[in-house]
C-alpha cells in the first residue's frame, strides 16, 4: 500500500453511513485491482469507529483487518494480541496460530514504513523472528497450514465478492467489513508467496536433517526414490512411512516434515519411476515389493530403530496392505484410510468399470511428479464420456475415442474378474492370516472407498479372527474419512453436502495417526475412541458407539420384502412375506440416448463416485429405477451395519448392472442417503467368476453391501429402498449379450432389457431391537 496515496484519498473519499447501517458502495474502485487496492484503506478506516459486535472473539477478528486493511500495523498487532490471548483462554490454542500470517506482514509493514527498508528483506526478518519462537509441531503442523493457502483462490473470493456488491449503490457493514476481510487477505498472501518456499527450507534445515532424492534399490533392478526428514536432536527412531503414487513434492515434505516433528523418522517413498527413479511409472504392480525393500533399507540404517509404521489414505492405504501382504520383519504397525483395493473398488465396482478411473492413468504416470494440467481437463473428460455415451461405441474403445493411447487402463480392462492380477496386489485369501501388527483403519460412510477399506477389515478378521485391527468410520467423505473434520487449526466442518454433522463426529485423524502410532510404537496410551474393534459415529443421535464385529452392530436384521402392492408412485416394503407369485415389471431401453443431457436438481439416484452430489435432498429421481416405501416408524429407531438382500426376477437377458440405494425419508420431507451396493448381475456373490444369467428362467441372486452406515430414524421416518439399472454417462453399460461387456456396443442392444422383479425379492436392514416393535406391516 503507498501510504501517501492513503492519505490524499482520505481527503477525498466519504463514505455514507445510514441509520441502517447501509455503506455506499464506492463504485469507482470495482472498475480495477488498482482502483480497489487506492480505495480499501479509506473503506476499512471509515468502518473502524461503525463497527460493533456482540462476540468479542469475532470482534477482534474483524477489527485487526480493518487496521491492518487501513495501515495501522500496530494497533491491528495490539488485537491480534488481545484475538491470541482470548482463544487460549477458550482453551483453543490451535486456532491462535491462524493470525500468523498477518501478524508476520505487520512487523514487515511496520518495519519497512519505519526503517525504511525493502518489504521482502523486513518480511523475512519478521519471519525468522516469529517462527524461531515455534515449537516444531506448531511449525511443522499449523505454520504449514495458514501459509499453505492458495492467493489464487483469495483473490477469487475478492473477485467474487467485488461482482456481487459492484451492481448496487448500498451495501450493510457486514457486507463492507468481508469487502475489506478479502481483499486484505488477498493482498496479504500475494505478498510473500514466492518467499514462503525458501523460508521454510531455510527452517527445515535448522530443525530437522532433510534427505531428498535418495535411491534405493529393489531387489529386482528397479530405483525407488524417497524422502527422509530426521529430527536432529535423536540419533535412533522408530520411522513412519507414506509410500506413494502421488509425488508432490510439497505436500509429500509437509507429511514428513510433521512426522519428524512428532518424534520419528518421517520417510516418504514414491512408486517405483515417480521423483527421482529413473525407471517407468506403474502404478499398482510393483508396490508391495517396492514398499517392501524401503521398509528392509529402513531397518538397516544407523538411524533407525528397527521398526517402521506406515499410514496413508487412498492409494497409500493401499500401499501399505501391498506391503503386508510381503511381511517386511520391520514393518509393525498400519493406520490405512479410505483405503482402495484394486480390482475391488477401483477401477471397478462390482465388477463395473466406471470412466473416473480412465484419466487417473494420465494423473499418475504422464511425468515424474502429477499431471494436473492432464487430470483437472473437465471439458476433455466430459466431451469423453458423452461421445461414448451418444456413439455407443465400445467401452475399450475409449482411449480411441479420446485420441490417446491409455495402455494402463487397457490392461485393467482384460481382467473385468477378480483374478490373479488384482489378487497379486494385496493380500488374498490365507495371506490375511499371516498379518499379525497392529492396524487402525478409518473411513466414512460416503467415502468413495469406503468398499475397500471395510474389505480389508473384513477379510482380515474372516482369516485371522485374532487379528488386532481397529475401525473408525462416521459421516465423513474420501478428504474427511482420512484428515477428520478439524483442520490443524481447529476450526471445524459444520456440514456434508448438506448435512449437518453431529458435534461429537468432529475428530482430527491427523492428530489420530500419531496417537495411535505412539500407543502402538512407543507404550503411550490408547486412542479413547478405541473402546473396541468396530467404532461408529451413529448420525442423528450425536454418540459414538462400538462394537466387536460389524454384525454385531444391530442387534437384528429386519427383512424387507419387494412387494408389487402399490404406495402413490411407488412400491411398498413390507415385512409381510409375499406367498403368491406377484412381480413388477422393468423395460429398459438400453440403446435410448435421448436422456444424455438428464439433470437432477436433487441429486443422482444410482451415480455415487463423485464425491459432489448431495446426501440430504428434497427428492429423488430414480432413472430406470423402482422406488420402494416402508410404512413411518412410530420410535426412533437405528440403523447400524451392512445391508444385503435376495432379487427373485426373471430376464430376457444374459447379464444385466443394477444398484441398489438406501434413504431415509424423513417426517419433514427430505431424504437421507444411507448407502448404496452396485452389482454386476452375473458376479453377485463370486467376483471372481462370471456366471451368466439363464434368459426367460426364473432365478434368484443374493448380494451383499460392501458400504455400511449409521443412523437414527425419529418417529415418521420411513426406510426408502432405489433398485434400478445402471444406464448413465460414466460408467460401462451392460448390455446383456453375455459376451465381454467392454466389446459389447449399442448394436447389443436391439432388444430392450425386460425384468420381472418378484415380489419375494428382499433386502435384509440391520436394525435395532426397538425399531421391530415400531413398524406396522
Amino acid at each position: 500500500m503507498n501510504t501517501l496515496r492513503v492519505v490524499v484519498l482520505l481527503s477525498l473519499v466519504t463514505v455514507r453511513v445510514s441509520t441502517a447501517q447501509q455503506i455506499d458502495v464506492p463504485q469507482a474502485a470495482m472498475a480495477s485491482d488498482s482502483a480497489l487496492s487506492a480505495e480499501m484503506p479509506q473503506l476499512a478506516l471509515r468502518l473502524i469507529p461503525l463497527y460493533r459486535e456482540a462476540d468479542r472473539e469475532k470482534y477482534l477478528d474483524n477489527l485487526f483487518r480493518l487496521q491492518m486493511a487501513g495501515g495501522r500495523y500496530a494497533e491491528a498487532g495490539e488485537t491480534m494480541r488481545a484475538l491470541r490471548d482470548h482463544r487460549i483462554a477458550a482453551n483453543r490454542a490451535r486456532q491462535a496460530a491462524s493470525t500468523l500470517p498477518y501478524e508476520i506482514f505487520a512487523r514487515a509493514k511496520a518495519a519497512q514504513l519505519g526503517q525504511a527498508i525493502p518489504f521482502d528483506d523486513s518480511f523475512k526478518g519478521a519471519y525468522r523472528l516469529v517462527v524461531s519462537l515455534l515449537d516444531d509441531r506448531t511449525a511443522a503442523n499449523q505454520l504449514r497450514w495458514v501459509f499453505g493457502t492458495s492467493p489464487y483462490r483469495l483473490q477469487n473470493n475478492l473477485r467474487e465478492a467485488v461482482g456481487r456488491l459492484k451492481m448496487n449503490q448500498t451495501m450493510s457493514l457486514a457486507d463492507a467489513v468481508d469487502l475489506v476481510r478479502k481483499y486484505l487477505a488477498a493482498e496479504v498472501y500475494s505478498s510473500f508467496q514466492t518467499m514462503i518456499p525458501g523460508l521454510e527450507y531455510e527452517d527445515d534445515l535448522r530443525r530437522y536433517l532433510v534427505e531428498r532424492n535418495v535411491q534405493v534399490r529393489t531387489t529386482d533392478g528397479a530405483t525407488v526414490c524417497v524422502l527422509l526428514v530426521r529430527p536432529r536432536a535423536m540419533s535412533r527412531a522408530p520411522a513412519l512411512l507414506n509410500f506413494t503414487i502421488y509425488a508432490d513434492s510439497a505436500q509429500t515434505m509437509n507429511e514428513a516434515r510433521r512426522t519428524a516433528s512428532n518424534g520419528y523418522v518421517g520417510v516418504e517413498g514414491y512408486t517405483r519411476g515417480k521423483a527421482c527413479s529413473p525407471d517407468k511409472p506403474i502404478p499398482i504392480e510393483h508396490d508391495g515389493s517396492d514398499a517392501r525393500a524401503v521398509i528392509e533399507w529402513i531397518s538397516r540404517q544407523s538411524w533407525s530403530d528397527g521398526r517402521v509404521g506406515m499410514y496413508g489414505g487412498s492409494y497409500e492405504g493401499f500401499t501399505q496392505w501391498a506391503a503386508a501382504k510381503r511381511m517386511p520383519k520391520a514393518l509393525k504397525a498400519l493406520m490405512p484410510s479410505v483405503t482402495f483395493a484394486p480390482g475391488i473398488d477401483f477401477p471397478m465396482d462390482g465388477n463395473v468399470f466406471t470412466n473416473y478411473a480412465y484419466p487417473w492413468p494420465f494423473y499418475t504416470t504422464n511425468v515424474k511428479t502429477l499431471d494436473n494440467r492432464t487430470y483437472n481437463d473437465e471439458a476433455r473428460w466430459q466431451k469423453l464420456n458423452r461421445e461414448l455415451y451418444v456413439s455407443g461405441r465400445a467401452y475399450r474403445d475409449l482411449d480411441k475415442i479420446d485420441g490417446t493411447p491409455n495402455p494402463i487402463f487397457n490392461r485393467w480392462l482384460d481382467h473385468p474378474t477378480y483374478d490373479s492380477y488384482w489378487q497379486a496386489a494385496i493380500p488374498y485369501g490365507k495371506e490375511f492370516a499371516a498379518i499379525n501388527i497392529p492396524v487402525l483403519t478409518t473411513t466414512g460412510y460416503y467415502d468413495g472407498g469406503q468398499m475397500g477399506a471395510l474389505y480389508y477389515f473384513a477379510q482380515h478378521y474372516k482369516y485371522n479372527p485374532s487379528a488386532d485391527h481397529y475401525l473408525i468410520v462416521g459421516p465423513y467423505d474420501h478428504i474427511s474419512g482420512q484428515r477428520g473434520t478439524l483442520s490443524p487449526l481447529g476450526s471445524q466442518a459444520s456440514d456434508l453436502r448438506g448435512y449437518e454433522l453431529d458435534s461429537i463426529a468432529q475428530i482430527d485423524i491427523g492428530e489420530l495417526r500419531y496417537q495411535w502410532f505412539n500407543y502402538v510404537l512407543k507404550g503411550g496410551p490408547k486412542p479413547g475412541l478405541l473402546q473396541n474393534k468396530v467404532n461408529y459415529e451413529v448420525m442423528g443421535a450425536n454418540v459414538w458407539k462400538h462394537a466387536p464385529t460389524l454384525a454385531s452392530m444391530a442387534e437384528k436384521r429386519l427383512r424387507f420384502h419387494l412387494s408389487s402392492v402399490r404406495s402413490g408412485e411407488n412400491y411398498r416394503l413390507r415385512e409381510m412375506r409375499v406367498t403368491d407369485d406377484s412381480f413388477i415389471p422393468q423395460t429398459v431401453n438400453l440403446a435410448d440416448r435421448t436422456d444424455v443431457n438428464r439433470m437432477s436438481p436433487d441429486g443422482d439416484v444410482i451415480d455415487q463416485t463423485s464425491d459432489t452430489w448431495p446426501i440430504v435432498t428434497k427428492a429423488i429421481n430414480p432413472w430406470n429405477g423402482i422406488v420402494f416405501v416402508s410404512d413411518p416408524v412410530t420410535s426412533a429407531v437405528e440403523i447400524s451395519g451392512l445391508f444385503s438382500g435376495m432379487l427373485d426376477f426373471n430376464t430376457n437377458k444374459k447379464d444385466f448392472d443394477f444398484g441398489v440405494t438406501l434413504y431415509e425419508l424423513t417426517a419433514a420431507g427430505e431424504y437421507v442417503q444411507l448407502s448404496y451396493h452396485w452389482q454386476r448381475a452375473s458376479y453377485a456373490g463370486h467376483r471372481s467368476q462370471r456366471r451368466l444369467l439363464r434368459p426367460n428362467r426364473r432365478q434368484q441372486l443374493k448380494f451383499e453391501s460392501g458400504r455400511l452406515t449409521s443412523r437414527q430414524f425419529r418417529p415418521g421416518s420411513r426406510l426408502v429402498v432405489v433398485l434400478g439399472i445402471l444406464k448413465q454417462l460414466g460408467e460401462q453399460i451392460n448390455y446383456g449379450s453375455g459376451k465381454e461387456v467392454s466389446a459389447e456396443t449399442i448394436a447389443d442392444a436391439a432388444v430392450p432389457l425386460e425384468i420381472k422383479w418378484y415380489g419375494t425379492s428382499f433386502i435384509d436392514i440391520p436394525w435395532s431391537v426397538a425399531a421391530y416393535a415400531g413398524l406396522v406391516p
